[in-house]
């Protein structure tokens, strides 16, 4: 039997007025409202609920709230002009102050009426305010506790309004409030642990188009039989039974295709479902990868959860389409697919061998339009002492240089040399990019960066460093102070990202600009949005530091998004990590040779 509470609101205008009032109230007519509330199972009493109620009272057309009360401070008169009005009653948890968005006890109730007051005459009107709130009624049938270990939740909300069941509340009822939103709608989640395995059980769905004073009723029932899990969603409302049952189909077993997160240039991630009461032996179950349709190479597959499956190719070969397959208990399951790694670019001129004279013949610059490798041709790294016609800081001392006499592959490496350059403070420095020319005398302009789009997991050089006491302080970074009793700190960056120019007033080439006089042009690659990946190694220096050996070292790739391809790299190296302020050592040298990017 349905049942339907509600709130009576009976506004009466007196059938007799006493001449003098009508006199004095020409063209209006008196209303005397009433409201009463039957039987309701709601926490808040009928009596709570009558004297809380909102009356709001407005023209029929919406030009405006005539008036508005709380019911108990409702005078016993309400005289209105002549016109068309309508009245809204609201009344439970929707008219406090700051009502909840969702509840276990708390109905809320609205309803409305259009009137008309006529000078002289009476007018009498029923407003039944019904429940307001979409209602959620979910339990758990036996076969949930059967097939769950203990804790298992069903989280059901509106927006970022939502109630969780468990064992102890199912068959409770949930109340939302959807009044003033654009097509509601109910986001449900099943969690759960398996109590045959201890895996991870998890199910999600919406329903949309919820209606006011609808209990949604959710009877969740598990099957260990077929591998089903069936979610029953039966809606009662009055005489109207709304039933729409969502089925989750028996797993499909055979490969699922990866994501461009999964596939890298040495390794890629695959997936496959698989039907564990087919094939109930998870170490049976494998997958097989080939470059060339002949040669197979098989991996173990992990157990990711109820059903589903991957593995980790490794040791792929970069730019190549492999085939791969599903295999159980040795047999071929299901159709192949392909996939086809990424490129694996390397460092240009990684050892800094190709060089050529700058414009004015004061430095080197780290290209060579005559290199047999077209990589070196055009200029790639950048540094201080200038570029394309620009001075830099060699128009007062050279801070990047090919040195012949320490190396570790080739000819020459290049050092970095961090000197007073006649008016200031220069950290030696190597970069992706370009320098853009001086501000005044006191910095310069920076393009960072180069178009690149691959993903390395680190990047491989040699690194020798030399380092002291600081001797110059003109700035340094907020939260970490400097003076001349530290000691300077050489420093490597790498990052890959999406900046664009005009967020970060660099070129389509070279996107991120950085003024040495400007601080907030400065970018920490460790919180800028733009950045994808990020890496560095510091040479920290003592007073017993002197030239230190040759060392390789490795810096990985900390990726903080890898569904997004990058677009630019910047790698900076320079002798003294604040350079960019000023500060550092004037006999700090950074050497570098024989980088290298690694795809693992």
């Amino acid at each position: 039997m349905k049942r339907q509470n509600y709130i009576i609101a009976s506004m009466a205008v007196l059938a007799l007025f006493s001449c003098n009032k009508m006199e004095n109230n020409t063209g209006a007519g008196r209303l005397t409202l009433g409201v009463a509330i039957p039987e309701t199972k709601a926490a808040m009493g009928a009596e709570d609920l009558l004297n809380t109620a909102k009356v709001n009272i407005y023209y029929a057309d919406f030009s405006g709230l005539v008036r508005s009360y709380t019911y108990s401070e409702t005078p016993e008169e309400i005289w209105l002009p002549a016109n068309e009005y309508r009245v809204d009653v609201i009344a439970g948890e929707a008219a406090k102050a700051a009502p909840a968005p969702a509840s276990w006890e708390q109905k809320s109730y609205s309803g409305s009426r259009n009137f008309t007051i006529q000078a002289g005459k009476g007018t009498s009107v029923e407003v039944v305010a019904g429940v307001s709130n979409a209602i959620s009624k979910v339990s758990f049938d036996s076969s949930v506790a059967d097939n769950f270990q203990n804790g298992y939740t069903f989280t059901i909300g509106v927006e970022d309004a939502s109630l969780v069941y468990d064992a102890s509340r199912s068959g409770a009822e949930g109340y939302f409030l959807i009044a003033g939103k654009d097509e509601p709608e109910f986001a449900w989640t099943f969690d759960g642990i398996l109590s045959k395995d201890g895996a991870s059980f998890s199910k999600s769905g919406v329903i949309s188009g919820l209606e006011a004073g609808k209990v949604y009723a959710m009877n969740l029932k598990y099957s260990l039989k077929d591998g089903i899990g069936t979610f029953d969603l039966f809606v009662d409302y009055t005489t109207t039974v709304i039933e729409d049952n969502i089925l989750f189909e028996p797993v499909s077993t055979g490969l699922s295709a990866s994501a461009y997160r999964d596939i890298w240039a040495a390794h890629a991630t695959v997936y496959a479902d698989v039907d564990e009461t087919e094939y109930s032996d998870a170490s049976a179950i494998a997958f097989a990868f080939s470059p060339d349709g002949a040669t197979w190479t098989s991996v173990p597959a992990e157990r990711m959860a109820e059903g589903s499956y991957r593995a980790v190719l490794g040791n792929l070969a970069p730019e190549t389409e492999y085939t791969y397959k599903l295999v159980i208990a040795g047999e071929d399951v299901g159709d192949t697919m392909t996939l086809t790694t990424d490129a694996a670019p390397v460092v240009p001129n990684s050892s800094f061998e190709e060089t050529s004279t700058s414009f004015d013949g004061k430095y080197k610059e780290w290209y060579n339009a005559s290199s047999s490798d077209p990589l070196c041709r055009t200029p790639w790294w950048g540094s201080g002492n200038g570029s394309d016609n620009i001075s830099g800081s060699a128009a007062y001392k050279i801070i990047c240089a090919p040195d012949t006499g320490a190396k570790v592959d080739g000819d020459q490496s290049a050092c970095l040399q961090s000197q007073y350059a006649i008016v200031k403070f220069a950290a030696g420095n190597l970069f992706t990019g370009y320098f853009a020319g001086l501000v005044g005398t006191e910095g310069g302009m920076v393009n960072f960066g180069r178009p690149f789009t691959a993903r390395p997991t680190a990047l491989k050089f040699w690194a020798k460093y030399r380092g002291g006491k600081i001797t110059d302080v003109n700035g340094y970074p907020k939260d970490h102070r400097v003076t001349k009793d530290d000691y300077d700190c050489g420093r490597v960056q790498i990052a890959l990202g999406t900046w664009n120019r005009k967020t970060y007033g660099g070129t389509n080439e070279c996107p991120v600009q950085v003024n040495t006089t400007n601080e907030a042009t400065f970018v920490d690659y460790t919180t800028d949005p733009s950045t994808l990946a990020y890496g560095e190694q510091l040479f920290q220096s003592s007073e017993n530091d002197g030239l230190n050996e040759w060392k390789e070292y490795t810096i990985p790739l900390d990726f903080k998004d890898i569904d997004t391809a990058p677009t630019h790299i910047i790698i900076s190296c320079a002798a003294s990590m604040y350079g960019d302020y000023f500060t550092g050592c004037r006999t700090a040298a950074l050497w570098i040779d024989k980088m290298e990017f690694v795809y693992e």
